[in-house]
């Protein structure tokens, strides 16, 4: 916190955006105060206390360069241990590997990411498995752009689900009047002066700020008085022989005025006098997945600035910002960027872009973002409990990965203590474990209607409570037949079409069945669309042959014969990862077939393209306008649920029970109507009107939270919910 840099200011703003959202906040320092410019604004905060190791003493063995990243484990871990933390949040890899090894912090790390691997080459095995180690340990991951999300997602699948958006913060002092330019006192290019350029920030290679000393020279050789100021302390060092031509190049460079280091406020009000700030860095950061946090606050500042023209900077401030620097641009060609900045017109069109755009990263929109991640990791308990005798809950099950969000939710509460029996196949357990569960246990959570469900029927005591999810896969097994059903509270199924279904083949007694729909993650499947995602179908999905491949390539073929940007995106493991379906002669003659199809129809051959199977689910719906449902019967299909919330439209073919899960306008009777009304929707012009639509039946129907208290009412007081209240039928 000594040097005013990146990952300084960030720690600054982090503690003050945790502070407005309503924590009280420890800033564990790293190194000995030797300026206090950044700390003292963080000492008259409200809740906020600073601990400093080398002043208090708290280790024995500081050396002189700051806490290592053990040693900073450590002593988190020993301040941990005096006054329990609901969260710790820690930046840096190498910090966050060896905390994530801490069993003390598990499951409270808020890991915010930025050195990490954020291109494929650099994606080695030990580095997704520091950032699996990172993810299974975190409860969130803090990620700063979606891009940078959703490749860490596709890189390390134990983050999907964890990963979060937290952007850079832009605190901005509130006695700086926020308009660049204002303390000018008539100098500046509006007042006749030189054109005033300021970059803060260290002085590194890649951020060519030794290139930026030669900028005065050559605006005046185009005829354009100008001066650099330049904020900071910090030079990299590495070649030390560039250090000492940085170096050289602040103190002597005529038209270079060097402040040094200064405290963040006072950095803020120099750069508010100038009119152009400087982000112009080297090509190699072109792909970074960041954002620029001065970039930020010099467009909260109503500076315009100077950057290099990325995907990341032009979804920012728009393709025909009049300041960007072309990708290679050389210091001659950013002094022709910044001859048209001395225009007064396109200064000012240029500083309102940037002005806008900052506006989004101001710190109580931060501050709102963590309320809502403080509520989902620290929620309040549920009525009926008493966290000082909390109510003990086992979730048991060989396979729990429908029901991981809902055991963390359950986990999370005050006033129940959660405890997981996950067995090693349907029938492999612990039977010695599962035995201590079951006569330790309040509540019972069978997922599954399997043998699970048999042994702890069969255990059952009198006092307790035993609730079993049963899947379209065990309704046709023998388990159901087996199962007691006197000694089962409820039996829970997925959807109203099921249920009957389950009352009907079962025989079960007809209040012992109740419904309780998946979940949804609306926020974290909330993101912005790719452009095109309008002519893109989905399917995620295709194994076995019931899911009906072949009835969504009939839909392609219909929307390609009358425009070919349409596309089949298909996110599934292959039938011959499944040794149970691909043994089966009909099942492979099946696929054989259909995939011979796809290579020999040409409306098919260039319009089908199939993704690797994986949990990055949020990421992938991002290019995806429609996702298809062509079933001949599904328990509910998630697919097109997520798909709504993601931002896009259900087509759904009107399989058993699909009207009881998704209302008519997203039903089809079959292939040839689908492929009409996905036409007709984008051709026109109404996919953003109907998408709108489709994602706020999906939020209030099946958003997580709302399962999420349907299950806790349940699992507290036996409340079987509500049934789902679909629309009447609408037109699409």
């Amino acid at each position: 916190m000594n040097i005013i840099d990146g990952s300084a200011v960030w720690a600054q703003s982090m503690v003050q955006a945790l502070a407005a959202a309503g924590c009280r906040v420890t800033l564990l320092l790293k190194a000995e105060v030797s300026t206090d410019r950044l700390v003292a604004p963080l000492e008259g905060v409200p809740g906020v206390e600073v601990r400093r190791p080398y002043e208090e003493k708290l280790l024995a063995d500081l050396g002189p360069r700051g806490l290592t990243p053990d040693q900073a484990v450590g002593l988190l871990a020993d301040l941990d241990g005096r006054d329990r933390y609901d969260l710790v949040v820690v930046r840096g890899r190498r910090l966050a590997v060896l905390a994530a090894q801490n069993e003390a912090l598990k499951g409270r790390l808020w890991t915010y990411l930025t050195d990490v691997p954020q291109s494929v080459p650099e994606l080695t095995a030990g580095a997704v498995s520091e950032l699996t180690d990172i993810a299974v340990a975190s409860r969130f991951l803090l990620c700063q752009t979606e891009d940078l999300r959703c490749f860490l997602e596709s890189a390390v699948p134990a983050s999907a689900g964890k990963s979060v958006l937290f952007p850079p913060v832009v605190v901005v002092p509130e006695d700086l009047p926020g308009q660049a330019g204002s303390e000018r006192d008539g100098a500046g290019r509006d007042g006749g002066g030189p054109l005033r350029l300021v970059y803060t920030g260290k002085f590194a290679p890649r951020w060519n700020t030794l290139e930026m000393t030669r900028l005065p020279e050559v605006l005046a050789e185009r005829g354009v008085a100008a001066e650099l100021e330049m904020i900071g302390d910090k030079i990299h060092r590495d070649n030390p022989e560039w250090a000492r031509r940085m170096s050289k190049a602040l103190e002597g460079t005529q038209g270079v005025l060097w402040h040094g280091g200064k405290p963040r406020a006072e950095a803020l009000r120099l750069s508010a006098r100038a009119d152009v700030g400087l982000s112009w860095r080297d090509p190699d950061l072109d792909a970074s997945l960041e954002l620029s946090t001065k970039v930020l606050e010099m467009g909260a500042l109503g500076l315009p600035v100077v950057l290099n023209r990325t995907p990341a900077h032009e979804a920012l401030l728009g393709e025909d910002y009049p300041l960007f620097a072309e990708p290679g641009a050389e210091t001659e060609d950013v002094a022709d960027v910044l001859t048209l900045a001395a225009d007064p017109v396109v200064r000012a069109e240029a500083a309102e872009r940037c002005r806008s755009a900052s506006a989004a990263f101001a710190l109580d929109r931060a501050a709102e973002r963590l309320a809502g991640y403080l509520e989902l990791a620290c929620p309040q308990g549920p009525d009926g409990t008493d966290p000082a005798r909390p109510l003990k809950v086992v979730i048991a099950g060989h396979d729990l990965k429908f029901f991981t969000r809902l055991a963390d939710h359950l986990t999370a509460l005050p006033g129940l203590d959660v405890r997981l029996d996950e067995w090693e196949s349907l029938r492999a357990h612990d039977q010695y474990r599962s035995k201590e569960l079951a006569a330790w246990a309040d509540v019972v959570i069978c997922e599954w209607c399997g043998p699970n469900a048999l042994f702890y029927a069969k255990h059952k005591r009198q006092d307790q409570r035993l609730l079993v999810r049963l899947h379209r896969f065990e309704l046709y097994a023998e388990w159901p037949r087996k199962l007691d059903i006197e000694k089962v509270d409820a039996v829970i199924c997925v959807s109203p079409y099921y249920a009957s279904l389950t009352r009907e083949l079962a025989g079960w007694p007809a209040d012992k069945v109740v419904t309780l729909p998946n979940w949804v993650d609306v926020d974290q499947l909330d993101r912005e669309k790719l452009p095109g995602a309008e002519f893109t179908l989905g399917m995620i999905g295709i194994a076995p042959s019931r899911k009906r491949l072949d009835r969504a390539l009939e839909v392609l073929r219909e929307l390609r014969r009358r425009d070919r940007r349409f596309t089949l995106a298909v996110k599934s493991k292959q039938p011959w990862d499944y040794w149970w379906i691909w043994n089966r002669p009909e099942e492979r003659e099946y696929y054989e077939r259909t995939y011979r199809e796809i290579r020999r129809d040409p409306l098919l051959a260039e319009g089908v393209v199939f993704d690797p199977f994986g949990p990055d689910v949020a990421a992938w719906l991002r290019r995806i306008g429609f996702t298809v449902s062509t079933s001949d019967d599904e328990s509910f299909h998630l697919a097109p649920a997520e798909c709504a919330a993601s931002g896009g439209i259900p087509a759904v073919l009107s399989w058993p029970g699909a009207d009881t899960i998704y209302s008519h306008r997203w039903l089809h009777e079959d292939t040839a109507a689908m492929a009409e009304a996905i036409h007709g929707i984008v051709a026109e012009g109404r996919f953003d009107a109907v998408r709108g639509a489709a994602r706020a039946e999906i939020t209030e129907n099946y958003a997580l939270d709302k399962v999420c208290r349907m299950w806790t009412d349940l699992i507290v007081s036996g409340t079987a919910p509500e049934p789902v209240s679909l629309p009447e039928r609408v037109a699409v």
